[in-house]
C-alpha cells in the first residue's frame, strides 16, 4: 500500500541518519551487557553531548554534495558522477575532520583513487562487502527526478568506488531503493515484499554504463554471474529478515537474528529489522539499533535514514536535531531535495 509522498522526507532521512550515527557511536564494539551497564535501559538511551557523528555521516554528506554538484550541471550520468564522487571521497579522506576511526577499506581505496591516472576500478576493493558501501548511500534514495536506472547505477557506483564486492553493490542498491520507496509513501508493512521482488528482478542486471569492467577484477566467468552472487546473498539476508519479523522479540539483540551489520547485506537487514519492529516509534527504533552487539553506529544510522524517510523531519525531537553535528549542512541538503 502506498500513501502520498512524505513531507520533508529528505531532511527527515538525513537528520535521522546523523542522529542514529551519533547515538550508536559510543556503543560500537561493545556487547549488550556492557552497553546496558554503561548506559542503562536501552529504551532510555540519550543522545551524547556533544552529539558528534562518525565517518558514516561525513561520507553521506560527501556523496550528497557530489551529487548536488553533478546535477547542477545536468542529468545524473556515470562519467560526471564518477569524477565528482571520486574527488569528494578523496577530499574527505585527507580532511582534518576525518578523525572518527574510518574504515580501513575506505581509506585504502581513497588513497588509490587519489591517483588521477588510475582507473577507479583498480582502486576498488573487490573482495570487500563492508557496510561502508551502504551506510552512506541514502542520498541516492532521496535525490528527486532520478530514473530507476540512474538511481540503481548511481547507488552501485558510489559503493564500487571503495567496496567492489557484488554484495556491496546489491545491498547499496537495495538500501537506496528502500529509502526511495518510503519517501514516496510505501507503507512499512509492504516494504519487505517490494524489496524482495526488486532483488529478484535485478539478479542478472549488470549496470555496465556505471560499473564499466569492474566485474573482470573478480573470479566470475561473466558480468551476470558476478552480480548474481551479490543479489542472491542479499535475498538470503532478506529471507532471514522475513523470518525474524515473525519470531524475534523486540527486546532481544536484533544482531542475533539478522547479523551484526559489519557487512553490507547484514547492515541492510538488521537496520530494517529495527525500523520495522518500531515503524511507528522512530526514536525507539534508533535506540534499539544503537543498543546492539554489532556495528551500532552504522545500524542506527541506516535505521534513522529509513525512519526519517517514512515520517519526515518533524519526527525527531527538536532538542536532538538542533544540536546534531553538521546540522546546518544536513538541513540545507535535505531542504534542496525536499523542494
Amino acid at each position: 500500500m502506498t500513501q502520498p509522498p512524505v513531507l520533508a522526507a529528505a531532511t527527515g532521512s538525513l537528520l535521522g541518519l546523523a542522529l542514529g550515527d551519533a547515538l550508536g557511536a559510543p556503543t560500537e564494539f561493545q556487547d549488550l551487557p556492557a552497553i546496558l551497564a554503561a548506559h542503562g535501559p536501552w529504551r532510555e538511551l540519550e543522545l551524547p553531548d556533544p552529539a558528534k557523528v562518525t565517518d558514516d555521516t561525513q561520507m553521506t554528506l560527501a556523496l550528497g554534495d557530489a551529487l548536488r554538484e553533478t546535477m547542477d550541471r545536468g542529468p545524473l550520468d556515470a562519467p560526471q558522477m564518477t569524477e565528482a564522487v571520486r574527488a569528494a571521497f578523496v577530499d574527505w579522506s585527507v580532511s582534518p575532520e576525518n578523525d572518527r576511526a574510518p574504515g580501513a577499506t575506505c581509506l585504502r581505496a581513497c588513497e588509490l583513487l587519489a591517483d588521477a591516472g588510475r582507473p577507479w576500478q583498480d582502486a576498488s576493493r573487490v573482495d570487500s562487502k563492508g557496510c561502508g558501501a551502504n551506510m552512506r548511500v541514502a542520498p541516492l534514495g532521496l535525490v528527486p527526478r532520478l530514473g530507476d536506472e540512474q538511481r540503481a547505477g548511481g547507488a552501485q557506483l558510489q559503493a564500487a568506488l571503495t567496496h567492489g564486492h557484488p554484495t556491496a553493490l546489491a545491498a547499496s542498491d537495495l538500501t537506496a531503493h528502500a529509502i526511495r520507496l518510503l519517501a514516496e509513501g510505501t507503507e512499512p508493512a509492504a516494504l519487505l515484499d517490494q524489496l524482495r521482488a526488486y532483488a529478484g528482478d535485478n539478479r542478472e542486471t549488470y549496470h555496465e554504463h556505471w560499473l564499466g569492467d569492474l566485474w573482470t577484477r573478480s573470479h566470475a566467468a561473466s558480468a551476470e554471474e558476478f552480480i548474481r552472487r551479490g543479489w542472491d546473498e542479499c535475498l538470503d539476508s532478506l529471507e532471514r529478515l522475513r523470518s525474524a519479523l515473525g519470531s524475534a522479540s523486540p527486546e532481544a539483540d536484533p544482531c542475533e537474528a539478522t547479523g551484526a551489520g559489519w557487512i553490507a547485506e547484514e547492515a541492510l537487514a538488521t537496520s530494517l529489522l529495527c525500523f520495522l519492529q518500531f515503524a511507528d516509534e522512530p526514536v525507539t527504533a534508533l535506540r534499539r539499533a544503537a543498543c546492539t552487539s554489532g556495528d551500532s553506529d552504522s545500524l542506527a544510522a541506516l535505521t534513522g535514514a529509513f525512519a526519517g524517510a517514512h515520517h519526515g523531519t518533524g519526527t525527531w525531537p527538536s532538542e536532538w536535531a538542533d544540536r546534531i553535528e553538521y546540522e546546518s549542512r544536513l538541513v540545507t541538503l535535505g531542504a534542496l531535495w525536499d523542494a
